[in-house]
């Protein structure tokens, strides 16, 4: 089919658009032909000096705006978001793969995300506490933290960047964003929405280059002041160490390896069909994707039937066909690192039931791939596939799949399906998560907080939770 036109790529500082004529430059490559889509410019020092020194101008500015103002900015990019959906939503299938209407999706939930945000900020409230002696005052006021690192990865290239600059922008912070170089066009179409909003030139700068080279350069900048990370626990390790030494603070949303319990007593049909669509997800490039499936004994056989049938049914192709369900991954090192695992669990005695092996040689596509009874010592059982791998498991009483759900370093999302009371009761007290799903999938919204345990990294996206992240406590005791 005709491929749809992809958008000029640009830095974004001290509100100037920079092309790549005049720096180095990548490419970014559409991961269903492995045609090259743009050049992406990257960032010289000269200019992260700039972008730093913009935020921090930029930040004295916005945070003597009213939050009136700052909010009425949110809600008009949120407005242009989704007036824009169909020309953007096809900048990020083409860049990242995914089916057109998962990527319509994402838009418009990140338009939901400035939109929530631009509200909650209105409710950023202090406090007064009765003083000791008469006529004092003890006052506690909350103020933005000052300027922000914010880094994104490739799998929700939008959603992940309005997570970080909704709550930021919204209570008076500024921010250096460096979304992924394999995704930047949906995140510089979010930028772009707030640039026609109105909001004020230095307050957002936008950055690429070398992961490694950006973030050290950044991360020694003393205006930076608070750090935002989603990506992998090795990369996240090595921000929250670079970020100790100058005392920044940091939010981390990590890896995960999501266990799914299935108890005998719910629909086995509908949790299979429920539990595929959920996998094969952005195919099942999703932090908070369901991978381990243990199935209580009594149903194991049908649930093992009737997930292998959906999956195997799944119709995979480019994101752009209307037909497809499931794109492709992001790039051939992923298909490199999905088939690895699965010959490694196949090695150890694991039962490859449906896909287990790419899809032609144009593209990266991967067939959804459902492995029975692979031993806790393969590979795939203890790492995050990060692909379209469901792991199936038996289990007979729930204390044993509690455990294999607490197993690993992990601690993200974790799902569960039951109708039995005390069996969900189980599950919300001993389940070691930051997120769990009872019954559903859908864990993350604008007004609700997202954020892991453990290896799974610290502090909290969305709610107010998010916006606290944001913000610094004064107290002034006045006489």
């Amino acid at each position: 089919m005709p491929k749809a036109a992809y958008p000029a790529l640009h830095l974004f500082i001290a509100g100037e658009w920079i092309g790549a004529e005049s720096r180095e430059s990548e490419p970014v490559i559409d991961p269903a032909t492995g045609e090259t889509l743009g050049q992406l410019p990257h960032a010289t020092p000269a200019d992260l000096d700039r972008a730093v020194a913009a935020a921090a101008d930029g930040f004295k500015r916005w945070r003597a705006t009213s939050v009136i103002e700052r909010a009425a900015v949110l809600r008009h990019a949120a407005t242009l978001i989704r007036e824009r959906i169909e020309t953007d939503a096809v900048t990020l299938t083409l860049e990242q793969g995914k089916p057109l209407a998962q990527a319509k999706a994402e838009l418009y939930s990140s338009a939901d995300w400035f939109e929530w945000y631009a509200e909650e900020a209105r409710r950023n409230y202090g406090r007064l506490i009765p003083g000791r002696t008469p006529g004092a005052t003890l006052r506690v006021a909350k103020e933005p933290v000052g300027v922000v690192a914010a880094f994104t990865p490739w799998n929700f290239p939008a959603s992940q960047a309005a997570r970080k600059l909704a709550p930021a922008l919204a209570v008076g912070c500024s921010c250096i964003i460096k979304p992924s170089e394999e995704t930047p066009g949906a995140a510089l179409a979010l930028v772009r929405a707030l640039d026609d909003a109105g909001l004020p030139k230095g307050v957002v700068n936008v950055v690429f280059g070398v992961p490694a080279d950006v973030s050290t350069h950044l991360m020694a900048a003393p205006e930076v002041r608070k750090v935002s990370f989603t990506g992998s626990t090795a990369i996240g390790k090595v921000i929250a160490r670079q970020a100790s030494e100058g005392l920044k603070r940091v939010t981390l949303e990590l890896g995960g390896h999501g266990p799914v319990v299935v108890f005998d007593d719910i629909d086995i049909d509908w949790a299979a069909k429920l539990s595929a669509t959920a996998k094969l997800r952005n195919a099942g490039q999703v932090c908070t994707s369901p991978t381990r499936f243990l199935v209580q004994k009594k149903v194991h056989g049908r649930f093992v039937e009737a997930l292998t049938a959906a999956m195997a049914a799944t119709k995979v192709g480019d994101g752009l066909d209307p037909a497809t369900e499931m794109g492709p991954l992001i790039n051939a090192r992923r298909v490199e690192s999905v088939a690895a695992l699965v010959e490694d669990a196949k090695a150890q005695g694991a039962a490859v039931l449906t896909g287990g092996e790419r899809i032609g040689n144009a593209g990266a596509f991967f067939k959804p791939t459902v492995l029975a009874d692979a031993p806790l010592s393969a590979r795939v059982m203890n790492e995050e596939p990060f692909g379209p791998i469901a792991l199936i498991r038996v289990f007979e009483e729930p204390e044993e799949a509690i455990a294999e759900a607490n197993r690993l370093p992990y601690g993200l999302a974790a799902y569960a399906f039951t109708r039995d009371s005390a069996r969900a009761e189980l599950i919300r007290r001993d389940i070691e998560s930051g997120l769990v799903g009872l019954n559903t999938y859908a864990v993350t919204w604008p007004e609700t907080p997202f954020g892991g345990v453990k290896d799974s990294g610290y502090g909290s996206e969305g709610g107010s939770e998010g916006l606290e992240a944001y913000l610094v406590t004064k107290f002034v005791s006045e006489a």
